[in-house]
């Protein structure tokens, strides 16, 4: 796993789909009559590929325009602690995409909304765009033809990172030299800007015509296309033949999946595979309307850790937890809390008391008292509580949250925690993700004692 953080670049949008029952025709016109319809809500478009990849387990930033009306606001609630979002301004109304369903079946689809991002003026909000791409283990642009990937232009020119580029037909090229590039088979007649021949065709005279590295052509449930700067063009077939019928948000997970791989070292044609594997995977899983997100029921900031829990599963969420010294709060542990959130619907941190601290650590730990430590982490937007216990091991408060994932950072295998048998024992399951390299208090200490 990459140390760096992925960028994701582009336009979100609100996707709502009004799944009911469609058992009979309306009286004065052929269609269905849908009843019993029941709201979900997500983001769609950027917003969909930056979630996908923190769900993946990757710390995602989301560089978007969003607006304050209602679908805004909603779409903030939805991708709050799960990625970090970085606003843009924006002219006009959040773009609503809403779908109506019946076992499955979507029959009908209404797009509403005029919103474009806004022109951005140079100064504290670009500098700060610029900076985040510049750190970067990874950039995505999610173009939806809404603006954010033209009013940005000039900076994602800059990007050194690896670029993927997910292309829209009303958006601008990708800037020469660009890692990857991802069109649908649609977007790729489009783009081409000659007859239609073949995927094949058209991804090698993508790559020559806009001068970038390669282009991945994705061609639904027949994989993708690949074509490179040098090299001939070949076929990336999926790992296997998905029977899932709903593929919206395929492309967004290709292009994600694709691009954490870059992120880790992979080579372009790794990459691509590991998209088309992914993007099959997701399909069969149900496509975008299986993704139930919620936005987060937890406002007031001031709950304790068990009254999080009870909410959390009260509304039928997942609720998550993890444990620690946290001392000296570091980029390693921002990362892992980040990256934990993103796993579910609220996160519980349960830290270990000065007591605890000092049977673990020794004499002279904490560094930081433990009201102070738990004040610092009470203001990560990530965490929705803080709970301290003062045994040696957090099994104890693990009984009482009954957390659906136990969350560790590091090299441990599951089964060797000793808090792994009472989070089974509650009904939940342990993650173990990778920690940052190189970042450790430990560490900090030792470089603060020796420039003393």
């Amino acid at each position: 796993m990459s140390a760096r953080p992925i960028v994701v670049v582009g336009d979100t949008l609100l996707d709502v789909d009004v799944e009911g029952e469609a058992e009979r025709l309306c009286p004065d016109a052929p269609v269905p009559v849908v009843v019993g319809g029941r709201e979900h809500r997500r983001p769609g478009g950027a917003g969909l590929a930056a979630v996908l990849a923190a769900q993946a387990g990757a710390e995602v930033v989301l560089v978007t325009a969003l607006g304050d009306d209602p679908q805004s606001r909603s779409l903030l609630g939805l991708l709050s602690g799960r990625v970090e979002v970085v606003r843009l301004p924006t002219a006009g109304t959040t773009c609503v995409k809403t779908r109506i369903r019946a076992r499955g079946q979507t029959l009908l689809r209404i797009d509403t909304g005029d919103g474009r991002a806004a022109t951005v003026a140079e100064g504290d909000r670009t500098r700060r765009v610029a900076g985040l791409l510049r750190d970067a283990g990874a950039v995505l642009v999610s173009d939806y033809g809404l603006g954010v990937a033209q009013v940005l232009g000039g900076v994602l020119r800059e990007v050194s990172a690896p670029l993927v580029w997910d292309p829209h037909p009303r958006g601008p090229a990708p800037p020469p030299g660009c890692s990857l590039v991802t069109p649908s088979e649609a977007e790729a007649r489009l783009l081409g800007g000659r007859p239609y021949v073949s995927p094949d065709q058209a991804a090698r005279h993508l790559v020559c015509s806009l001068r970038v590295r390669a282009v991945a052509v994705t061609l639904g449930a027949r994989g993708a296309v690949l074509a490179r700067r040098e090299g001939r063009s070949a076929r990336v077939p999926p790992p296997f033949r998905s029977t899932g019928r709903d593929v919206c948000g395929a492309g967004d997970r290709f292009a994600g999946a694709a691009t954490l791989a870059l992120s880790e070292g992979a080579t372009v044609e790794e990459a691509v595979l590991s998209g088309v594997g992914e993007a099959t995977r997701f399909v069969e899983g149900g496509g975008a309307a299986a993704l139930r997100l919620r936005a987060s029921p937890l406002a007031d900031r001031a709950r304790t850790a068990l009254e999080v829990a009870e909410v959390v599963r009260a509304t039928g969420g997942r609720l998550i937890a993890t444990g620690g010294c946290f001392d000296l709060l570091h980029a390693g542990h921002v990362s892992l809390l980040r990256r934990a959130r993103a796993l579910g619907d609220a996160l519980v941190v349960c830290v270990n008391s000065d007591e605890s601290v000092r049977r673990l650590k020794g004499p002279g730990r904490p560094m930081v008292g433990e009201q102070d430590r738990i004040e610092v982490l009470r203001a990560l937007e990530c965490v929705d509580a803080v709970a301290v216990f003062e045994e040696d091991t957090p099994t104890a408060m693990i009984e009482r949250l009954r957390p659906s994932v136990w969350v560790k950072g590091g090299d441990y295998a599951a089964a060797d925690l000793p808090e792994a048998e009472a989070v089974r024992g509650a009904g939940g399951k342990v993650v173990v993700l990778p920690q940052v390299s190189g970042r450790s208090t430990t560490n900090l200490i030792a470089a603060a004692r020796a420039a003393m």
